[in-house]
């Protein structure tokens, strides 16, 4: 069998990602809750509801295995794990004696919870019925489609959001960095409905929210309400294609960037530009943070898909330079003719986070909610097949949380961590990747959130 070219390899992975997806959304409406009342549990499965309590038969990874210093496979074993509260109080022998109310993993492997770090929770079609997107021809003509779909699904948008909450909870995300439209239409509107929704899941997810200015920052003349946005609790400041959406880059971001300085905020920007003025939108951002020490570490650029245009030296340079200045990158890990530099980024040092952007909305249909996915598909265009690099590839849905370090050398979980976990229905991190496998319970805070266990 003939190697596929690369085009031809993620035009079919393309394929695969979205026939995945498609199979997901047919629940689409549906809550975890109702799903699993329809599903009629045996006796003794339940939601863990005490919080002192011990999970037995969790398997956990130990170490890698190796033949002639290859990696071939990952050594488990079996362990009791004591949560009290939000931490893990322990890790024990399987077989641990204690009186704790307990309940049975079943031998399914232990992961770090993901984190979904780039969602729009505010717009969805989620939650009522299958809605396909309309044709389009560019960003600025899905903003006047928007504008049009906005009245209709902002009074929702509450209940919108909470059921793609419990969609996440069900895929293993606990934590969402969700992006909220400040525009014309929705006004404030949007994030007050989105802020009530988080805060009915005060206790089992966490949210942080980006005032994002989905139709321009100058286009649609909303500073003012982007600022009344940072008033009302909004945790970034955000932004959108200065050039081909503003239409005057300097001036977007340096309002942009007086926002976050005035409020002490970070920044959050959607970049979608690949021509040269993308890659000068990077570097005034970069000149912008050398000449605002405040802003260093502060800066997340979404997508860049610029860097996708840069190679050699002059990728190299680029680099450096976000490194120097402590940006990190949000990316959905994208499918199509621009190649992410996703791996050079990583081992350069700059936090690279992916998220799963939009689940079902006017935008895309595609998403399924699961970082695990977005895992797999880094694994396919980017790491390779083998044990090891398959487990490297959970890190870009985790923030880099992993249960073995490159070494080998088992790192997470420790007595005292917070027991923000997921198990999962594969014997390791590398089956977990490579066949995105089923979530059966996630855990906030050492609270149940989705999922049942059988009471032992």
């Amino acid at each position: 069998m003939s190697l596929m070219t690369s085009g031809n390899r993620r035009d079919f992975l393309s394929a695969g990602i979205k026939l995945t997806a498609a199979g997901t959304l047919l629940g689409a409406g549906l809550s975890s809750r109702t799903a699993a009342a329809a599903a009629c549990p045996p006796e003794n499965l339940m939601q863990i509801d005490v919080s002192h309590y011990l999970l037995r038969n969790v398997r956990l990874e130990e170490a890698f295995v190796r033949h002639h210093d290859v990696i071939t496979a990952t050594r488990t074993g079996l362990y009791d794990i004591e949560v009290n509260g939000a931490t893990i109080a322990g890790i024990h022998a399987a077989g641990f004696s204690s009186t704790l109310p307990a309940w049975d993993a079943a031998g399914h492997i232990l992961l770090p919870a993901t984190r979904d770090m780039h969602i729009h929770l505010d717009k969805t079609f989620y939650g009522d019925g299958w809605r396909a997107p309309l044709p389009r021809k560019s960003v600025i003509d899905m903003i006047h489609q928007e504008e049009q779909i906005l009245p209709e699904i902002v009074p929702t948008s509450e209940m919108r959001a909470e059921k793609l909450i419990g969609l996440l909870q069900s895929k293993g995300s606990t934590e969402a960095r969700s992006h909220c439209n400040i525009d014309p239409i929705s006004k404030l509107d949007g994030l007050a409905h989105l802020q009530q929704a988080i805060e009915n899941h005060r206790q089992d997810f966490t949210a942080k929210i980006v005032a994002f200015p989905q139709h321009g920052l100058l286009r649609s003349r909303v500073e003012g309400m982007m600022r009344e946005a940072m008033k009302m609790g909004a945790n970034f400041v955000g932004g959108l294609d200065p050039t081909n959406v503003d239409g005057a880059m300097e001036k977007s971001l340096d309002t942009m960037f007086s926002i976050a300085l005035d409020f002490a905020a970070p920044v959050d920007i959607h970049l979608h530009e690949t021509e040269p003025h993308g890659v000068a939108a990077i570097r005034y951002m970069l000149k912008t943070v050398r000449e605002n020490p405040q802003l260093k570490g502060k800066v997340t650029i979404s997508h860049a898909f610029a860097l996708g245009t840069l190679s050699g030296s002059e990728l190299d340079a680029m680099i450096e330079e976000l490194k120097a200045q402590q940006f990190s990158i949000a990316t959905t890990v994208p499918i199509g003719r621009v190649i992410m530099p996703l791996p050079q980024l990583r081992a350069a040092g700059v936090p690279v986070w992916s998220g799963t952007d939009t689940i079902a909305d006017h935008w895309q249909p595609f998403g399924s909610g699961s970082m695990l996915e977005k895992a797999n598909v880094y694994a396919q265009l980017y790491r390779g097949p083998d044990e090891f690099s398959l487990s490297r590839a959970l890190g870009i849905a985790t923030n880099e949380v992993l249960p073995l370090n490159s070494q080998g050398e088992q790192q997470w979980p420790k007595a005292q961590d917070s027991a923000t976990m997921m198990l999962v229905a594969a014997s390791c991190s590398a089956e977990a990747v490579a066949h995105v496998a089923p979530v059966i319970a996630t855990f906030h805070n050492g609270k149940q959130v989705f999922g049942q266990l059988k009471k032992i």
